[in-house]
């Protein structure tokens, strides 16, 4: 992984992979090398946090979760 590659938001991914911002939020936001900025918590706002997943992950978790689907499939016949 490199601080140069390519990083994309979580908007970005969800319209890249038709996922919903939630899911790629609950996917990504614990996945190792995913960069997390925590805004922390205002009188008049919740906190939140800002993900930037860099394009290494990005691959990892799709081979990952394509693994997972063709495993499933032989099982399935």
């Amino acid at each position: 992984m490199s601080a140069l590659e390519k990083h994309y938001t979580v908007q970005q991914v969800a319209q890249l992979w038709g996922w919903s911002d939630d899911t790629v939020r609950r996917v990504f936001g614990r996945e190792a090398g995913v960069i997390a900025i925590t805004h922390s918590e205002r009188r008049d706002k919740r906190p939140y946090s800002k993900l930037s997943i860099p394009e290494s992950v990005l691959l990892r978790v799709h081979e990952r979760l394509a693994i997972k689907k063709k495993s499933k499939s032989i099982y399935n016949k």
